[in-house]
């Protein structure tokens, strides 16, 4: 998840911050607003199509983070 480029916007402590990597997000954060994987432009190669098929599952690790 660490190569995950897109927009992630999360809102901390009243504030709202944008990120273009996933890496880049704090380990807590009250809400994550905004996640918008960047996809690759077709065609695509299976080994894209395997990477975004996993991006439900970075959505859901992403919510475990959020502490309110």
């Amino acid at each position: 998840m660490d190569d995950l480029n897109g927009v992630f916007t999360i809102s901390d402590n009243g504030k709202l911050v944008t990120y273009n990597n996933v890496r880049d997000l704090p380990d807590t954060f009250d809400h994550l607003i905004k996640f918008e994987p960047t996809i690759p432009d077709p065609p695509h190669t299976e080994e894209q199509h395997t990477a975004m098929g996993k991006y439900s599952d970075y959505l859901q690790q992403l919510m475990t983070r959020e502490v309110k």
